[in-house]
């Protein structure tokens, strides 16, 4: 079975609090999100280290919907768990040194998988005994 993968990136909003941000993301695209691509119901959700997503009440929305699909947990402020930010900071310093710059998604996707299978295999190793 193949992976598929989904990033949300902060937006400004000044008017909520990041937490309820957060959770509003989880409840309004996570869960319909992965019932769709997992129906299954063996999909994997893994978020990064940021405060909102260690906060009460994205904690809670995540075990409450603990069976409709799992939650790889880092405990919160764990950066040497974090390989993901090592691996998306590598990929934009790789996708940024492109000439010409990609131009459209289509071009960034290109861009980003192929620089994904240029990586020397040291680097791999490196990240991954971070």
């Amino acid at each position: 079975m193949g992976r598929v993968q989904l990033a949300w990136y902060g937006t400004p909003d000044a008017s909520r609090d990041d937490s309820d941000r957060y959770l509003s993301i989880l409840s309004d695209h996570l869960h319909s999100f992965m019932s769709i691509v997992h129906s299954d119901g063996l999909g994997q959700f893994q978020q990064d280290i940021a405060a909102p997503h260690a906060s009460r009440v994205a904690t809670k929305w995540l075990q409450e919907h603990s069976s409709d699909f799992r939650h790889f947990h880092w405990p919160p402020k764990a950066t040497e768990m974090n390989i993901i930010e090592v691996i998306r900071d590598a990929l934009l310093h790789a996708v940024e040194k492109r000439s010409p710059p990609p131009r459209t998604p289509m071009d960034l996707l290109t861009a980003l998988q192929d620089s994904w299978c240029e990586f020397p295999s040291d680097t791999s190793r490196t990240v991954l005994a971070v």
